[in-house]
């Protein structure tokens, strides 16, 4: 009998895997990346967007990553003497990430570079750090769209501001004057509410005789999600006098103390493993009101616009993330004498995720340009009103069955804890629920058509900049202006509508900025019809070898 010895092999050799995709830059090597952010006036940040996508693809990051998400947040509730303290603490790596973070400003870039293009940039520093670690994503992303709800009140924005916008992460629970940068956090989420924020019942009182934006109050009540319970500064909502308000609160007092609150427990969640999220107990915390009192809804809709543009960024990362492990596998691993990707069906699935990966990239830029624009350009702002939820619907609508289908190329090598697909998968699902649900979503877009009518003819005038480049998209685009035309009677079918208009934003993108392989497989597929309901059904006929060439990370 010949055994291993005997054949030249030892059994324990290691034959025909593919190894780590590592030590790469996810931002050189992305070549549609690179030409979003040219195209979109971030051309200027490239230093920036190189030294992250090297951070971001670097073996410490994804090291890092695993390690943080592995040891996972623990809550301490006391010390050893008794005393009630409140604290989450965390493995070295997640401190360690948030450091890295917070270093390349993904958290405000755009406030701090006053210049055309800067929402753009951080948009795409947002997309890489997505595809680094999703948990420290969530910090991060609040901390950036916490600006636009304090611009609610002068003061308080030129008094937190500076630390907000600091780039140095300290993880000190101490008070946050007393740091060199501040994270900022949100506790909206009651039990009884959900989504319908309306039915908070958490109740403020005044502090003194001063109401109003910026005056002192002492909230009472619970918080079914408290997002990064460890925030330096975190918003919230309760009930007064005057209705439903807005607050801003510091996780601990100037004398040190932890604020009043009680964390009663964290949510041990499907994903998001290394990120804290907990339930809260007020009891007279000491929290300011920003702005106008009963108009709590409209102050922190700033900030929920800001998150759910991220929302569709981060979930477009991880699915490049999810891409570039799939192309990197099926590259490297061999089957029937070929390597996976050259076996036609393979190539079909990989190409197909290809070509959903890069759309959902383009919209998501394009709206970071369209906020970067909405200050001056009111068209721009209209643009950003109704497609900013469109792009959070469908990226986040898309990312579990994209992963799935990217995790099916590993095999079973996938589906084990110690891959990155794993953590992807679970992953995926959570930023459909964040800043609303499908449903909350969709509703949001008909809302804007009906308050803003003005929405619906940019919109169409966006996707009509494409107008003679793609038969299927010009009668698709006709099609979809005959629909939208009487918005009232849209909401039973209000997904399949919003649905709709993602796929006519990303094919006019696609013709007009993509290589014509990847824009006609997108509006072959998407808009004519010729595509089955599993990815890797695209039609015989297209050019999938430059579609995944153009999809692999150059090296």
């Amino acid at each position: 009998m010949t055994d291993s010895l005997s054949s030249g092999y030892a059994t324990h050799d290691v034959l025909n895997q593919a190894g780590a995709l590592a030590n790469y830059n996810a931002y050189a090597g992305d070549t549609a990346l690179t030409e979003a952010a040219r195209v979109f006036g971030a051309g200027w940040a490239e230093d920036r967007l190189h030294q992250t996508g090297a951070l971001v693809g670097s073996a410490r990051v994804q090291d890092l990553a695993r390690l943080a998400n592995r040891h996972g947040p623990e809550l301490r509730t006391h010390d050893r003497f008794g005393n009630r303290i409140d604290i989450v603490e965390f493995h070295p790596a997640y401190h360690a990430l948030m450091g890295l973070i917070y270093g390349t400003e993904a958290h405000s870039f755009a406030w701090t570079h006053d210049r055309p293009g800067a929402h753009v940039a951080r948009g795409v520093l947002s997309y890489l750090w997505n595809q680094g670690e999703n948990g420290i994503c969530c910090p991060m992303g609040m901390t950036f769209a916490s600006i636009p709800a304090l611009r609610h009140d002068a003061g308080l924005l030129a008094e937190w501001a500076p630390l907000i916008d600091s780039s140095v992460y300290d993880p000190a629970a101490v008070y946050a004057k007393d740091k060199t940068g501040a994270t900022v956090g949100m506790a909206m989420t009651e039990k009884q509410g959900g989504s319908d924020l309306r039915a908070t019942i958490t109740a403020a009182r005044p502090e003194s005789v001063r109401r109003g934006s910026g005056a002192p109050y002492l909230i009472t009540g619970h918080k079914w999600f408290f997002s990064v319970p460890m925030s330096d500064l975190f918003l919230t909502l309760a009930q007064t006098d005057g209705g439903l308000s807005c607050f801003l609160a510091t996780g601990w007092m100037p004398d040190g103390s932890r604020n009043r609150l009680k964390l009663q427990r964290l949510k041990d969640k499907c994903g998001n493993k290394s990120n804290a999220s907990s339930e809260v107990e007020f009891y007279d915390l000491h929290a300011v009101m920003v702005g106008d009192e009963g108009r709590g809804i409209r102050t922190i809709i700033e900030m929920a616009h800001a998150t759910r543009l991220d929302f569709a960024i981060g979930s477009s990362g991880l699915m490049r993330q999810a891409l570039s492990q799939a192309v990197h596998h099926t590259s490297n691993r061999r089957a029937f004498q070929r390597s996976l990707i050259d076996l036609p069906m393979m190539q079909n699935v990989v190409a197909d995720l290809a070509v959903e990966s890069e759309g959902l990239m383009w919209m998501s830029m394009r709206l970071a340009a369209a906020l970067d624009r909405s200050g001056t350009n009111r068209t721009e702002a209209l643009l950003s009103r109704i497609c900013t939820p469109v792009a959070k619907y469908w990226a986040c609508k898309r990312a579990p069955a994209f992963v799935a289908e990217a995790l099916e190329c590993h095999g079973g090598n996938g589906f084990t804890a110690d891959h990155l697909m794993e953590r992807l998968y679970r992953e995926a699902p959570l930023n459909g629920i964040w800043e609303g649900t499908g449903n909350v979503i969709c509703l949001d877009v008909l809302r804007s058509m009906q308050r803003e009518p003005e929405t619906v003819g940019v919109f169409l005038d966006e996707i009509g900049q494409a107008r003679g480049g793609n038969a299927a998209l010009d009668a698709y685009s006709a099609g979809l202006a005959r629909r939208l035309a009487d918005p009232a009677g849209l909401e039973p079918v209000a997904r399949r509508v919003v649905e709709t208009m993602a796929f006519a934003l990303q094919a006019s993108l696609f013709v007009r900025y993509a290589p014509a392989a990847v824009a006609d497989a997108f509006c072959a597929t998407r808009l004519d019809g010729d595509w089955g309901q599993a990815f890797g059904t695209m039609p015989a006929g297209l050019d999938t070898r430059a579609i995944v060439d153009r999809a692999r990370i150059a090296r």
